[in-house]
């Protein structure tokens, strides 16, 4: 699965930090701007309790769970879209990417210093997110006028014409591409746009260790939320756990009174930003966790396996995880009829537990 998610945010706010915890990538963080320069690369595993319950069942040799590609990218900074703090690049890395993971410093340390000098979460998202719809309108105004000179004797290009001034007015008025409806017609042209703002967000909270657990009362994740999905996380104490061996990780989380990490909950986040949800096979040899998109059909699901699933599908051997953990075994499941066989039209659900069946 190729998706994946894009950490932007000014420097030093803790992309990296964050970045190094939930990949173990070793990517550079350090307390001066523009540490990172080339964009780093690396996955973070979704934890899946469904995945323990099936090792149980199945007895495994190896347990695979899903990941997530993350990509580092290196801070923006005002009039990023002019070019500056090598702004161009760094915009180009965000476009190649599905979703974007925003991460907002509202944590104060005066051992790490701000780019702007003082911690203001609200004003460096409003930045962030003018520097992307700046970048937006130059991609609309070059399609526009290309557009608009031929739409002067083309009258076919004339409804190209019309949507790119509508989206230019949205920007234009301080909102991102995707608060824009797009028609049925419209959807190839916005796609190829391929506009920054137009993509999914989540925001990263990244809080001081003394206000984990009390997210709810912070006046800056509050306003946050009025603007997205927000995962509250303190980047340093996400290091801490990221550098303790995995049989002490439950026990400090527990003596912090949290449930689970600030990552795992990113991840999980981040996951579900993309559209993905988990499809789940058992065997002798492995139990492993599957990323697909949601709406995907069987056949396609077998694809991402091996291309020759999807091309030789017969049908798919299904039984959802709740019945399968409830009845214990997969012989017991299929004896209380909780098996089923479906075809190529089936439409796959997350926590289907599967058995694929093709041709030679």
């Amino acid at each position: 699965m190729a998706l994946g998610i894009g950490i932007v945010g000014l420097p030093n706010v803790g992309k990296s930090t964050l970045f190094n915890a939930m990949t173990s990538a070793g990517a550079a963080a350090s307390n001066f701007p523009f540490c990172t320069i080339e964009p780093n690369v690396g996955m973070a595993v979704v934890r899946d309790s469904r995945l323990d319950r099936l090792a149980e069942i199945f007895s495994p040799e190896k347990v695979t769970p899903a990941v997530v590609r993350f990509v580092d990218i290196a801070g923006l900074v005002k009039d990023a879209h002019k070019g500056e703090g090598l702004g161009n690049q760094f915009l180009a890395n965000i476009r190649e990417v599905d979703a974007i993971c925003h991460v907002v410093r509202c944590f104060s340390n005066e051992n790490v210093v701000h780019v702007h000098g003082d911690v203001n979460p609200l004003r460096d998202v409003e930045l962030i997110e003018t520097e992307l719809i700046l970048a937006d309108l130059q991609t609309v105004d070059r399609r526009l006028e290309k557009v608009a000179r031929v739409a002067r004797t083309d009258k076919t290009k004339r409804s190209e014409e019309a949507f790119l001034r509508e989206v230019r007015e949205t920007l234009e008025r301080g909102e991102p591409a995707r608060a824009i409806s797009v028609r049925e017609e419209t959807a190839p042209l916005f796609r190829e746009l391929s506009l920054l703002t137009a993509k999914p967000v989540l925001f990263a909270a990244n809080v001081g260790e003394k206000d984990l657990g009390n997210e709810d009362s912070l006046d800056v994740v509050k306003r946050l939320r009025d603007r997205g999905e927000v995962v509250v996380v303190s980047a340093e104490v996400e290091a801490e756990i990221a550098a303790m061996p995995e049989e002490e990780r439950g026990e400090f989380l527990e003596a912090m009174g949290l449930k689970e990490s600030g990552l795992d909950r990113l991840v999980k986040a981040a996951y579900r930003l993309l559209g993905l949800e988990t499809y789940l096979t058992g065997g002798e040899k492995e139990v492993r966790a599957w990323p697909f998109r949601k709406g995907t059909k069987a056949p396609q699901a077998a694809g991402i396996i091996h291309s020759d699933f999807e091309k030789h599908f017969i049908r798919a051997e299904v039984v959802a995880f709740e019945d399968l953990d409830r009845c214990g075994s997969m012989l017991a499941a299929r004896e209380a009829g909780r098996v089923r066989l479906e075809g190529k039209d089936y439409v796959m659900r997350d926590g289907d537990v599967v058995h694929f069946r093709v041709g030679v």
